[in-house]
């Protein structure tokens, strides 16, 4: 092994395509799976919150993570962009790898993991800012300065937002309505040219005319995008999700503390018609959760 940091290679800005970017592992390299997950353990203190989860994430898939309140869905979505890195007293054992690179190699810059691997949440949550410097602000920090129309307009074309704004992109995004912010923050993460989207709870607060846009959007881009998304609606899992990991929690009665642990993945299909374990059974038919 050499001394040279491993490096996630940077693809040009609103890059249309994800094996565009320099260097990127081709299909052939990363056989089909963006993300490997083996015997991840998340901590908080000496709290393990999530216990000995592996499973692979296919590219160009969208993938639901489903499961009861306190399973650590969220938590394990927030492993893949390193985002639990922010939290004190956080730590993730075992390995994840993005097409081969090791994530928390500790040569591996986590500012430009979450470049590459973006994040959506749950609530819409754009700058007070126009909506065009909404769109423009990632590939401004990064350095652009050139093509910040073009970028704008890509990104907002691909969010499916544009035909509605573009009349008025120097306006105030708290303006727009919850659906077209959420869009927004799509847009916005699309901006800076990303590999891979999280989603966590997307739609949660949206209506569902907002929440039937947001899921038509997925399918739209995840030809050119990998996509995880958190979810506790059912019906919404099995409408927009290629592939379904169910997530559960063993309560610990004495501490009142409960450690997620990961029952089965499996296509959703399958984890919804005919489940391998009975605790997912349980869940998708209504029987708890």
């Amino acid at each position: 092994m050499t001394d040279e940091a491993p490096r996630l290679i940077e693809r040009p800005v609103a890059a249309g395509d994800p094996s565009a970017a320099p260097g990127m592992p081709s299909e052939a390299t990363d056989n089909g799976v963006v993300f490997r997950s083996e015997d991840v353990n998340v901590y908080y203190g000496s709290f393990r919150a999530v216990r000995d989860v592996s499973f692979d994430v296919p590219r160009n898939q969208i993938m639901a993570l489903i499961g009861p309140s306190g399973c650590g869905k969220s938590t394990v979505l927030r492993c893949y962009n390193r985002m639990n890195d922010l939290i004190k007293d956080a730590r993730v054992t075992g390995t994840i790898t993005y097409r081969g690179t090791n994530l928390y190699d500790e040569r591996v810059d986590p500012v430009e993991v979450r470049r590459r691997i973006g994040m959506v949440f749950q609530k819409p949550n754009p700058f007070p800012k126009s909506i065009y410097d909404n769109v423009a602000y990632g590939p401004r920090v990064a350095g652009q300065k050139k093509g910040l129309d073009d970028i704008v307009e890509n990104s907002l074309r691909k969010a499916a937002l544009w035909e509605e704004v573009s009349d008025r992109l120097k306006d105030s995004a708290l303006g727009l309505s919850g659906g077209q912010q959420q869009r927004l923050c799509i847009a916005r993460a699309i901006a800076v040219g990303p590999d891979v989207l999280l989603m966590d709870e997307p739609c949660s607060a949206l209506d569902p005319i907002a929440t039937a846009r947001i899921e038509d959007l997925m399918q739209e881009i995840k030809q050119d995008y990998t996509i995880m998304i958190v979810t506790h609606n059912m019906q919404q899992a099995a409408r927009v999700s290629d592939t379904t990991a169910f997530f559960t929690a063993d309560i610990h009665s004495e501490s009142d503390t409960r450690t997620g642990i990961l029952v089965e993945v499996d296509t959703t299909q399958k984890i919804f018609s005919n489940p391998s374990d009975e605790r997912t059974e349980n869940y998708v038919t209504g029987r708890f959760g």
